[in-house]
């Protein structure tokens, strides 16, 4: 299957190039620049000239191919504002290459980070779960709108993710720092076992289907960040939510509890766990830091 795929170049997106060519599909690369481009032919893939700004480029990717697959996104989190300009941009983007495909039967999946649900009894957001309508986040999640299959993810690690937007925020600060009690919750997956997630999706998935690519459901917030702070040699506090944070948006994220089933998805996918878990992870040393304005 030729597939048209943004961000290839990106932590998710090579993941998902790598496996997609592995098990014989052909992949075509939203590519922004030279070094995109050269980046997408060495993973053995054929670059497309265009970024997530350039609609008709996107347009033209989706129409040419037999799916689209999109986990790019224009990061940036240092402040909410800044999330909600980028989310607008992604729904453009989904928007075009939806009306690319529209009645052809092609797939578009994307990628939606889980912070936008919410169980209000505080049991694990599930498959069938609404999204949440009030933030940032929710903005990336109204994107679904436009799709046929939603893969949703949060805690993605590997060579990139939320997650390692953390250690830099914490050298500057001095200190690892989580919100009150530490006990919310973050779901969890490695990239590559998204990659798998995304194929899966891709070629057995359900028409509208939602799909939660969060192995790990309900990882302690305390837990992570104190296994950051150990590894960083840095000291681990807890911060009131309602004080003013160097932590900065960071403050607002690590307070958000997030557990999130998978359940439904690794049932009807045959999806499986393969890489080991966020603190084995961390404990290991594999987490990269990754400044928060670029990631």
């Amino acid at each position: 299957m030729r597939v048209f795929i943004t961000g290839v170049s990106g932590f998710i997106g090579t993941a998902v190039t790598k496996d997609l060519i592995t098990h014989g599909h052909e992949v075509i690369g939203l590519a922004r620049n030279d070094a995109s481009a050269d980046k997408i032919t060495k993973l053995g893939g054929t670059p497309h000239k265009g970024d997530l700004f350039d609609l008709e480029s996107l347009k033209a990717g989706a129409a040419s191919t037999d799916a689209v697959i999109h986990p790019a996104f224009v990061h940036g989190f240092s402040s909410p504002d800044i999330v909600t300009k980028n989310c607008a941009t992604d729904r453009a983007a989904i928007s075009a290459m939806g009306e690319a495909i529209a009645g052809t039967g092609k797939a578009l999946i994307i990628a939606s980070g889980t912070l936008g649900l919410a169980e209000p009894d505080g049991k694990p957001a599930t498959e069938d779960t609404p999204g949440a309508r009030g933030s940032g986040f929710s903005e990336r999640t109204l994107s679904a709108d436009l799709v046929q299959t939603l893969s949703k993810d949060q805690n993605i690690r590997g060579r990139g993710g939320f997650l390692h937007i953390l250690p830099p925020i914490f050298r500057q600060a001095g200190f690892a720092g989580y919100i009150g009690d530490g006990n919310n919750v973050w779901p969890a997956v490695h990239n590559q076992d998204i990659a798998v997630l995304f194929r899966l999706a891709l070629e057995t998935g359900k028409v509208g289907a939602i799909y939660h690519g969060t192995v790990e459901e309900a990882v302690k917030t305390g837990d992570f960040v104190e296994a950051i702070g150990k590894k960083m040699q840095l000291p681990v506090e807890s911060k009131n939510g309602e004080e003013p944070s160097v932590l900065g948006f960071a403050a607002m994220v690590l307070a958000m509890d997030d557990p999130t089933s998978s359940v439904k998805t690794q049932r009807e996918l045959g999806w499986k766990l393969v890489h080991r878990g966020l603190l084995a992870e961390i404990e290991a040393g594999e987490i990269e830091e990754v400044d928060p304005q670029t990631q």
